[in-house]
């Protein structure tokens, strides 16, 4: 259950380093080290930076190869010979991994043709077999450090004239301020994004993974949207699960866009042919409308389990619920 997130830690403390190069190598240190703590505080970072989620590793692939590429940088801070080589591939990677961000590195492709001097040879000996992905929030800490490096160099200018005129002043400075507000409204929200929402659908694979290690499993249906939970990462039993499936078809909707549009209909349809599981997960937003059609087909209630106070993007998903089939 923790290799996967071991190795994604790695991948995020190798995005922080990097985020941190490349400030410094756009603004010194001064900058370098505020942008690290803007990194670290910000409560989005905290939340999905550490998880396995495609788009983690792109957003570190892109600070590295961000970090070698050398219309970024300023002219008298220059990129190590061949590095645009290393920036391409690392961007040649991260597309390998999510095709549909090569959009969003357009601008920067732009950026090194304008600025290049053999345009020719960067377009079809480099860039043609190169897609490009730029997640925006790091590189916005980045010009966060920026101000609160500002707010630092202002804080000892001004410190400097009040020693010389041996003014006190009992009040905190804007840096401070800048610090503590960030750190405020980042700190609890770092902390329940993290430890309490939406934790509904990784508490039930852990509890299904210790049923399974019990015997008491023997086969799981997701009735849900999918890739909602953890899978055999959690699970560790070789067992069979099915999760609806939301690849796009010619003509219809996927699996899981007909489950939501409508439950009843898609689960009467589904259970036709379907191997009898013996346990189903959903959530309870579904679970209202299918509540006859687990009874009918001889499931009960076993857990149930919180998952959010509020909706992110669908009707409000408040638990994740277990149904077992009835001995």
């Amino acid at each position: 259950i923790k290799a996967p997130r071991l190795l994604q830690s790695i991948f995020s403390a190798v995005g922080d380093l990097y985020l941190y190069k490349l400030s410094f190598a756009l603004f010194g240190d001064g900058v370098a080290k505020w942008a690290l703590f803007s990194q670290l505080a910000n409560w989005f970072m905290f939340f999905c930076f550490n998880r396995t989620f495609s788009n983690s590793l792109e957003t570190t692939l892109t600070l590295v190869g961000l970090y070698y590429w050398p219309s970024v940088r300023s002219s008298l801070n220059k990129a190590p010979s061949g590095s645009r080589k290393w920036g391409l591939a690392l961007a040649a990677l991260a597309c390998a991994i999510r095709p549909t961000s090569a959009v969003t590195w357009v601008y920067v492709g732009l950026l090194e043709l304008y600025s290049t001097h053999d345009r020719l040879r960067f377009i079809f000996v480099e860039l043609i077999p190169i897609g490009f992905v730029l997640p925006v929030l790091p590189i916005s800490l980045i010009f966060a450090g920026y101000s609160l490096a500002a707010l630092e160099e202002r804080g000892s200018r001004n410190g400097e004239q009040k020693r010389s005129s041996c003014i006190c002043n009992k009040w905190p400075s804007r840096k401070q301020l800048a610090i503590f507000f960030l750190l405020a409204s980042n700190i609890p929200m770092a902390l329940y994004m993290s430890l309490i929402h939406q934790r509904g659908t990784e508490d039930a694979m852990n509890y299904l993974s210790k049923e399974a290690a019990k015997g008491k499993v023997k086969s799981i249906i997701f009735l849900m949207p999918c890739h909602a939970t953890p899978y055999y990462s959690t699970l560790h039993n070789n067992l069979p699960m099915r999760f609806l499936d939301c690849a796009p078809s010619k003509g219809m909707p996927a699996e899981s866009d007909r489950f939501m549009m409508d439950p009843v209909s898609f689960a009467v349809d589904f259970a036709k042919n379907w191997s009898h599981p013996s346990h189903i997960v959903l959530f309870d937003s579904e679970e209202r409308h299918l509540k006859d059609f687990l009874v009918s087909h001889s499931f009960r209630e076993v857990r149930r389990f919180f998952h959010a106070h509020f909706k992110v993007d669908r009707d409000l998903q408040a638990s994740v619920v277990v149904y077992a089939m009835t001995d």
